[in-house]
């Protein structure tokens, strides 16, 4: 039976569905949502890829014709597919694929990441190189050093990638083949290198514009044929995952579009991207598709395009982010990648290129510049579309009225506190500050939308571990509850995995809910994420997945 919210805003109170025209495909036979917090239907039908009307069962029959499909769910779940509006799909195939995993999932203990890096040492050839991806300096021991890869092998170079994506390792036969200089400095973009309490360089690696000088060297050639296999083989196992939609923020360049965009058209999941700053002039051929406040998609590919990403600090877990706050027990406060001044610069130029900007902020001193130089140059318009501030780990509850405010909207990494909450609590932030690390309930309280994302690879896919987060608000490291104040209900997570994540994309109107005419994008699941118990909302099964009326996972 739907529910009077849901029959209004699908159309399903008509009684004579049948003038529509045939049915593909008829859902019935278990629970389906159109969209979170709406209630729900009895029955769904899709034709040529798209909603073509939910409403009551016996109402939707009168679709049915000799060559529908009927898809009885058996007493499953049906929802919009899950967007994932931060998730890094290239890097994540060929970081996961290319780079040995040495993650936290394999080897909790650093005894045991000792053994298996020696190993690898002592079965590889002198001189090559050694790169490892997904060390999680929070979870696996603290940050590693040029000697303690040393101990590893002074005869390989070595690159440790961490998963947080902005921070990685080397060791000494690295650093002579990368000809790093003692005297090195900051590198444009933020790029810079630790040093130890003499002053020397001690292996660790900060941002994208150092990591990949040793990357570049570590990583093999990358083929057509080795992108190909390695994209398809992550896209196949992120829909098992119930994703039918991911968006790239930044790590896709505009030479690789059109390649991307034929490589979209045999995934599984639709893909998306935004292009960094730094490429932003490149982007200008394809102005003329309609660049802005929706998503372009690409002439035939399954590729959309939208916004244009800035990375204006690093991550908390190596306390890089920019706070205006020492971080606990520190006499540091991390920094911005760019003086305020010169963000304001971009995020002009970005405005006068006519698309939204994207800006990475981990720290409130990162959130304070963005919302700044946000407001100059937008002065609170959204009609280049939504600007966002991703990640937004620890926003001050007057930063979140003044997103409100401009039209911004967070994006939250909601795995930061699912892994890290404890450690944030006790060795980052404090008590204090960690309880609203990831602030869904302010934002909810504030009638602000936001999304959740995953950032993969830099955390592990899956959106309903999101959601069973944001609803809990539980670190599974230690078990416990981290800022309950902060806790929001399902039916405000699933929002922010679905069409609040879609809008944020530029998708709002295709994607994000099964209304009439929309994509008919779809997740089906095995339990009801609002009726089971909160803390099983990550455990339930992934049925199958539908992309534009197809099925491509189950």
């Amino acid at each position: 039976m739907a529910t009077a919210a849901a029959a209004a805003m699908l159309g399903g109170t008509r009684p004579a569905f049948a003038a529509e025209g045939g049915a593909d495909v008829i859902f019935t036979g278990g629970t389906i949502i159109p969209l979170a917090g709406a209630g729900t239907v009895g029955a769904l039908a899709i034709a040529n890829g798209k909603v073509l009307a939910a409403g009551s069962a016996s109402s939707i029959m009168g679709l049915k014709t000799k060559n529908t499909k009927i898809v009885n769910l058996d007493g499953r779940t049906l929802l919009p597919g899950f967007v994932d509006p931060h998730h890094h799909v290239l890097a994540a195939s060929i970081y996961l694929e290319l780079l040995m995993d040495i993650g936290y999932h394999l080897y909790p203990k650093r005894a045991q990441l000792m053994d298996f890096m020696r190993g690898v040492a002592a079965r590889t050839p002198p001189g090559q190189w050694l790169a490892f991806s997904n060390y999680d300096n929070l979870l696996q021991g603290g940050d590693l050093s040029l000697e303690i890869l040393d101990t590893i092998s002074t005869q390989h170079p070595i690159l440790v990638w961490y998963t947080n994506g902005h921070d990685g390792c080397v060791n000494s036969k690295a650093l002579e083949l990368g000809q790093v200089p003692e005297n090195v400095g900051i590198i444009p973009g933020g790029g810079h290198y630790g040093r130890d309490a003499s002053g020397k360089l001690n292996g660790l690696v900060y941002e994208l514009p150092a990591i990949l000088k040793f990357g570049r060297m570590a990583v093999p050639k990358l083929t057509p044929q080795i992108v190909t296999k390695t994209v398809r083989d992550y896209a196949k196992m992120v829909s098992s995952y119930g994703n039918t939609f991911m968006h790239e923020p930044g790590t896709v360049m505009c030479e690789w579009l059109e390649p991307y965009g034929k490589l979209s058209n045999t995934l599984p999941a639709r893909v998306s991207c935004s292009i960094m700053y730094e490429d932003m002039k490149n982007l200008a051929p394809y102005k003329g598709l309609g660049l802005g406040a929706k998503a372009v998609q690409l002439p035939n590919s399954m590729l959309t395009v939208y916004g244009i990403k800035i990375l204006d600090d690093g991550s908390d877990q190596t306390e890089t982010g920019a706070q205006t706050q020492d971080y606990l027990n520190s006499k540091s406060k991390g920094a911005t990648n760019y003086p305020a001044d010169q963000l304001k610069a971009m995020v002009a130029d970005v405005k006068a290129f006519g698309m939204p900007v994207l800006i990475h902020c981990n720290g409130d001193l990162a959130i304070d510049n963005s919302l700044d130089a946000i407001e100059a140059a937008y002065q609170g318009s959204t009609a280049f579309g939504i600007n966002r501030i991703e990640h937004a780990t620890v926003p001050r509850p007057d930063q979140i009225q003044r997103m409100k405010k401009l039209g911004v909207q967070p994006s939250f990494l909601m795995n930061h506190l699912r892994l890290y909450g404890a450690a944030f609590r006790d060795d980052i932030f404090g008590p204090e500050r960690a309880k609203n690390v990831d602030p869904a309930g302010w934002c909810v309280a504030a009638n602000l939308p936001f999304s959740m994302h995953t950032d993969s690879p830099c955390s592990p896919i899956g959106q309903l571990a999101l959601v069973e987060t944001a609803v809990t608000r539980r670190c599974i490291i230690d078990n416990s509850v981290i800022g309950k104040d902060q806790a929001i209900n399902v039916n405000q997570a699933l929002r922010a995995i679905t069409i609040d994540a879609a809008k944020q994309c530029g998708m709002g109107d295709r994607i994000g809910s099964l209304e009439k005419g929309k994509e008919a994008d779809i997740v089906i699941l095995e339990d009801n994420p609002t009726k089971v118990d909160p803390e099983r909302i990550s455990k339930i099964k992934v049925s199958e997945t539908w992309v534009g009326g197809q099925k491509k996972f189950g």
